[in-house]
């Protein structure tokens, strides 16, 4: 067990700087154009979609939450929001930043996201239209709404997401390395790489679950080789982040609600397994 946990503090404090820095320029990025973002989905009109998924796919502090609420006050489509909410890289893309790997695979699951996040949003618009009203919702209203303190400066903002991931990786790579001690690695790799419709299924489901920890544990079961590229893929593309819960609070269309995770998720399923049987 000391080997267990000695192993998972050395692994986490190793990202410790890589993370730090990766948020460093991400929240300088979005204090200089947060607002623009906004403003830019919004007068996107029947571009939505390919302008949600392109902005969805860089993480900031809570982007898919701030469109939750552009869609709840009709700013935005049914397409544009999917768009992004599928597109949203949530937190896989500082830790494979930080675990350093290649470009090539990292622009690989970027564009994926994004061309899927698109080509949905624009299909779903092509059959649906939404009425545009006026009410709005600020990034920095989802920040005080999660206490990540982004209004009071990108350097404290920096730390506290850190700080907060790094704490999610502990926990999330402490689980692994007891699972595999225990279970050996072999026996849960097979639980999902050998399963092409199950796996995907599967993590479709742990994407759904609105916290960063579902991206976390996605990416690293990914990266350990216990999850195939499918099924990484329908856990990211169905992960929105804090979006669906800021969805549910501030649009009263329950039902609409319900359909929205629906169509998200099948989304997200659908198109790892299509990963699965090409790939």
């Amino acid at each position: 067990m000391l080997h267990i946990i000695e192993h998972t503090v050395l692994d986490s404090l190793k990202l410790v700087p890589f993370l730090f820095l990766t948020y460093l320029a991400m929240e300088y990025l979005e204090h200089r154009a947060g607002a623009k973002t906004e403003k830019l989905v919004g007068k996107a009109g029947k571009f939505g979609p390919l302008i949600g998924g392109l902005l969805g796919a860089v993480p900031q502090c809570g982007f898919s939450a701030a469109a939750s609420g552009l869609y709840a006050g009709r700013v935005i489509s049914l397409g544009t929001l999917l768009a992004i909410y599928l597109s949203t890289s949530d937190e896989m893309l500082p830790i494979l930043i930080s675990e350093k790997q290649p470009l090539s695979l990292i622009l690989t699951i970027l564009l994926a996201k994004i061309a899927i996040g698109a080509a949905a949003g624009f299909l779903i618009d092509l059959f649906l239209s939404r009425k545009k009203g006026e009410e709005h919702h600020h990034i920095h209203e989802i920040c005080e709404h999660e206490h990540c303190h982004c209004e009071k400066g990108i350097l404290r903002s920096a730390v506290s997401h850190t700080l907060q991931i790094t704490f999610f990786i502990l926990l999330i790579t402490f689980a692994l390395n007891l699972i595999l001690h225990f279970v050996g690695e072999d026996a849960l790799a097979n639980l999902i790489l050998n399963r092409p419709i199950l796996g995907p299924v599967l993590a479709g489901a742990v994407g759904l679950i609105p916290n960063c920890a579902a991206s976390v544990a996605i990416t690293q079961l990914y990266l350990s080789g216990a999850m195939s590229a499918g099924a990484m893929m329908a856990g990211l593309l169905s992960g929105a982040g804090t979006g669906l819960l800021v969805l549910f609070r501030v649009n009263h269309d329950k039902k609409e609600n319900l359909k929205i995770l629906g169509l998200l998720y099948a989304i997200g399923v659908l198109a790892g397994i299509v990963i699965e049987c090409v790939i």
